[in-house]
């Protein structure tokens, strides 16, 4: 018998049992290289602009580097400053995860169910309300508008009614008040919510079986939630995924929405969150190596709540 190896034989899957894994995984690359030639492009600018300046960010962050010097070795000096000496860092962290606990969880749910409704309305309808929810999140002029409803004078809508109401006698400095910035700044963060993940869940819905909802029937679904939750968001998984993802990444970098409505800083450091905390240090003091401390902080709280998420969403139809 011929000891050569087919080219079909060559070119066919093996089993990870029956070598390394590092071999396996060269003799894979090896298999699919049309594939990974096509992906080397994106591949590449990740590493560049995505992985070398986390890994980057914490090397500084064990220096005291400010742009102008070489950096100097300090070891974790800057993360005993950050939860030990930075009052106004704990106080961002705090602003912080309020913010991500309320804006998170329901732009995301709002963002589904609200899909979910579109969903069920004819194309042509569908595509005008489509756009009619999808606008302000792109609109440049969401925060003119609300700036303009609560506007610190009488001709403000919310201080006009309210004093003709007879609520109040003299208007609200509503976003120089520390009693009512963050609210204010967490309506508007939901009002422009449904952004790209609302598309992609849309996305999402278009692309479930309609068969499968038939054989559900017949295997006993009852309603429309047991439809969505055993069905429906199984099967778009990898939708809410990215949804959830997004939702996170706006959760915890909201400050571009907090600076437009209130100006930095913030009156009192009512809402002054860790991206403000890093803007501050990084582009205003140049302090590169603190900045990077409070980044790398950052990266790992949003690491860790992108770990939960996937588990929980593991665990939706079961």
């Amino acid at each position: 018998m011929s000891g050569k190896v087919s080219k079909a034989d060559a070119n066919r899957p093996v089993a990870r049992d029956e070598m390394s894994k590092l071999a396996w995984t060269w003799k894979e690359m090896k298999r699919n290289k049309t594939a990974y030639f096509m992906l080397a492009p994106f591949l590449i600018l990740f590493i560049i602009f995505t992985v070398l300046p986390v890994v980057l960010s914490m090397f500084l962050s064990l220096t005291d580097f400010n742009m102008l010097e070489m950096p100097g070795w300090q070891g974790i000096k800057n993360y005993t400053r950050l939860f030990l000496e930075d009052e106004i860092f704990m106080l961002a962290c705090q602003n912080t995860l309020i913010f991500a606990a309320i804006t998170g969880p329901v732009s995301y749910l709002l963002s589904l169910l609200v899909a979910w409704f579109v969903n069920e309305l004819a194309p042509k309808v569908r595509a005008v309300v489509t756009l009619i929810f999808y606008a302000p999140s792109i609109s440049g002029q969401v925060y003119l508008i609300w700036k303009t409803l609560f506007s610190s004078d009488s001709y403000g809508w919310a201080n006009a009614n309210l004093m003709k109401l007879g609520i109040i006698t003299q208007p609200i400095l509503w976003f120089e008040d520390a009693n009512y910035v963050m609210g204010l700044c967490i309506v508007v963060a939901l009002w422009t919510s449904l952004g790209t993940a609302f598309l992609s869940f849309i996305a999402g819905f278009q692309t479930v079986d309609r068969s499968m909802y038939e054989a559900a029937a017949v295997d006993g679904i009852k309603n429309r939630w047991q439809e969505l939750w055993y069905i429906t968001l199984p099967t778009m998984r990898p939708q809410m995924m990215f949804g959830a993802v997004l939702a996170i990444t706006n959760s915890f970098g909201f400050g571009g929405v907090v600076t437009a409505l209130c100006g930095f800083p913030s009156v009192g450091y009512a809402a002054h969150t860790i991206m403000h905390h890093l803007d501050d240090y990084g582009g205003q003091r140049y302090e590169i190596g603190y900045a990077s401390a409070i980044a790398v902080v950052l990266f790992i709280i949003m690491y860790g709540a992108n770990v939960i998420i996937k588990k929980a969403l593991a665990k939706v139809g079961e």
